[in-house]
């Protein structure tokens, strides 16, 4: 379910996936679909993870690496699930051929 939330969003941010909805900075941004793959990859990150225990990850894993690099932007580009999303949101079948878990593989590489 796709939510409009204009004022939610911090700086350039416009899309967030909050289970289990894809919250949205403006009503044209439904039309990216590149965006809303990504979203999706989320979506279906959060919910192999049993939801909750993704947010957690999430957050330590962005801890951890803001302060591996002292720069909050970047440990956010590094995080595993947002690399897997990114690499991933301009194939618009990567959800139905992707294996359970694929963030993992996300953690180490660059």
């Amino acid at each position: 379910m796709i939510v409009i939330i204009r004022h939610f969003f911090y700086s350039n941010y416009v899309g967030l996936s909050l289970w289990p909805f894809i919250i949205l900075k403006n009503v044209y941004l439904k039309q990216d679909e590149v965006l809303i793959n990504h979203e999706r990859i989320h979506l279906r990150q959060q919910q192999e993870l049993l939801i909750l225990p993704f947010y957690f990850l999430y957050i330590t894993e962005w801890l951890l690496r803001a302060l591996l690099y002292f720069d909050s932007y970047k440990a956010y580009q590094n995080i595993s699930f947002e690399r897997e999303a990114y690499q991933n949101e301009l194939n618009m079948e990567y959800l139905s051929e992707r294996k359970r878990f694929s963030f993992i593989k996300y953690l180490w590489s660059h």
